[in-house]
This record gives C-alpha cells, sequence and structure tokens, in this order.
C-alpha cells in the first residue's frame, strides 16, 4: 500500500528531526565511521515509525543499534519537544538497519570482478 501524503510529511519531518537529535548526541560520526537516517516510514495511524538506519564503515552495526537503542527514552523525549506542537502523538519508533550502501558495494565488487574476468579472458 502506498504511503498518504501526511505520512510522508511526517516521515520527513521526523527524518530531519531525528538527524539533529543524532548530530547533537554524537551518533553521527562514532569510531571513524558514520550514521544516517536514510528514511522514516509510518504507519497509517502515524502512531509507529520504522526508523532506517544506513551504517558506513562501522565495524559492529548491530552493537550500534543497540547502543542508539539503550538512549531511545531519551531520544523520544528530545524528539516530543522538538514535534509536540505539530503532532498529538509521537509514534513509537522502531530501528531498522537499511543495507542498502552495503548492497551497493557488494554489486560493484561483483561488476569489477566480472570486468578484470573478462579482460583476463580477452588477453587469452
Amino acid at each position: 500500500m502506498q504511503e498518504s501524503k501526511r505520512q510522508k510529511q511526517i516521515g520527513q519531518l521526523l527524518q530531519k528531526e531525528l538527524s539533529e537529535i543524532f548530530q547533537r548526541m554524537g551518533f553521527n560520526v562514532v569510531d571513524g565511521g558514520m550514521i544516517s537516517i536514510s528514511s522514516v516510514k509510518l504507519t497509517p495511524d502515524l502512531l509507529e515509525a520504522r526508523v532506517y538506519l544506513s551504517m558506513f564503515k562501522i565495524a559492529d552495526s548491530h552493537e550500534m543499534v543497540n547502543r542508539i537503542k539503550e538512549r531511545m527514552g531519551e531520544i523520544k523525549k528530545d524528539l516530543g519537544n522538538r514535534v509536540g506542537k505539530q503532532l498529538r502523538r509521537i509514534p513509537e519508533l522502531s530501528l531498522f538497519l537499511d543495507d542498502t550502501l552495503e548492497y551497493i558495494f557488494k554489486m560493484e565488487e561483483l561488476f569489477k570482478k566480472i570486468k578484470e574476468d573478462d579482460a583476463g579472458r580477452e588477453n587469452k
């Protein structure tokens, strides 16, 4: 089912505000890696939000998600202070790993390997 206009608007608002909260809390750059919020998807009733985290050069991404979950109360409180005037209820936040970057890197490696194999066959 396609998202409604309101779901998209609230998703973009939450993405922007959560990005700023993560930056203030120091989650955007950790151990030489970067964390960004790639998207926020809401249920039609706007009570649940799926927050997709994109991690670049983070050694243990699942451990990082657990570290963020530990501070979820603080994050949600800060989010409530920021968007409380625009929303009746702050949605329940669920964190998910967005593995799109990983997928892209794997595909690039495969294409590079195929290209090298083809070049090797042509030289024989």
